[in-house]
């Protein structure tokens, strides 16, 4: 009698924790962007592709397209956003002193970034690499032939200490010249102040094309690192977490059930169970973020599915043309990937 006194005690109590976790866990910022009307969303100091500025101050790339359907999500509005301009940096000391609700700035998931510095990553936007660009008249064909190289970047990136394992490990001398924004370090090599510029691959697509005569310059074909981009948010808001993640989770889910801001009337009236769990039409899965059970709709109709901001911001309907490679779906041999909603 006492084991099963001991177990239906602690059955009420597992009942009375349920039954007061949703006010616990109720999302302070969801609330707090609600009560203000808009999202703050941290982003670049310009890379195309990615968070650029027009002429007018209007943002677009991925990662300005992930703060929109965040925006979409909640309010039904993707221009429901402020942008914040950030260094590399300052990106992170600004997220968790609450300068954003959301950063989504081309930035590479690490340990110690996830672990370490008081946020949580919320998703693999853009699976990358660390590459090099050099000038074609240089004659260097391969990393292999950057040896004495001085090589530019950009502080406060994972690009140093890339550079510091390939080349060390290969017994190659370098010298690393290094600057707060990227537009320096770009200006730098442009202007033969070192023999290459490195960053992540997709931006010295974007790089090179504001330089004065692209031609002139050749992207190296190596690729020395992992660099996962991703958004991330602040530590301690695991509702507000949940949120932004299953916010991209939805861009991925549509574009692999083929469905898009082109089809999406049509699309709610499919007996898919699965793209009507996505929709809303069945289930009850908005809620479980603070959210109507319609808010993917909202997402995918005012932004697209993820193919669609691949495709507009860096992909074959952009000036940079990157093939999606490994960011195509894990179904035609990407690695991107979605949990299912169910």
């Amino acid at each position: 009698m006492k084991h099963v006194h001991t177990a239906l005690t602690f059955a009420a109590a597992a009942a009375a924790l349920l039954a007061v976790q949703p006010a616990e866990a109720a999302s302070k910022t969801l609330a707090e962007v609600k009560a203000r009307g808009y999202l703050k969303c941290g982003v670049s100091d310009g890379l195309a592709g990615f968070s650029n500025p027009d002429g007018q101050g209007n943002w677009s790339g991925i990662d300005v397209d992930v703060c929109r359907a965040v925006a979409a999500a909640i309010f039904d509005d993707p221009n429901a956003v402020r942008y914040t301009s950030t260094t590399a940096k300052e990106r992170f000391t600004a997220l968790t002193k609450g300068e954003f609700d959301l950063l989504s700035r081309n930035t590479t998931v690490t340990m110690q970034r996830d672990a370490g510095l008081g946020m949580e990553f919320t998703g693999v936007t853009y699976y990358d690499g660390q590459g090099f660009i050099v000038k074609t008249d240089s004659g260097v064909t391969s990393v292999e032939g950057l040896g004495g190289a001085t090589v530019c970047t950009q502080t406060g990136t994972t690009t140093e200490l890339n550079v510091a394992d390939y080349f060390g490990a290969r017994g190659m001398q370098y010298q690393i010249l290094a600057f707060e924004k990227e537009s320096e370090a770009l200006t730098a090599y442009d202007g033969g102040r070192c023999d290459t510029y490195t960053t992540d691959q997709s931006g010295l697509f974007a790089a090179r094309l504001e330089l004065a005569d692209a031609s002139a310059h050749l992207i190296l074909p190596e690729i020395i690192s992992k660099e996962p981009l991703g958004p991330a948010v602040r530590q301690g808001d695991d509702e507000w977490e949940d949120l932004v993640r299953w916010t991209f989770y939805a861009m991925l889910n549509a574009e692999e059930l083929g469905v898009s801001s082109q089809n999406i009337d049509e699309q709610l009236q499919s007996q898919n169970p699965e793209v009507r769990r996505l929709l809303g039409v069945e289930g009850d899965f908005g809620t479980q973020i603070g959210l109507t059970n319609d808010w993917a709709v909202r997402v995918i109709r005012k932004v697209g599915n993820y193919g669609e901001i691949f495709d507009r911001n860096v992909g074959a309907g952009s000036p940079l043309g990157i093939p999606r490679g490994k960011n195509a779906l894990w179904t035609q041999g990407g690695l991107q990937y979605a949990p299912p909603i169910r």
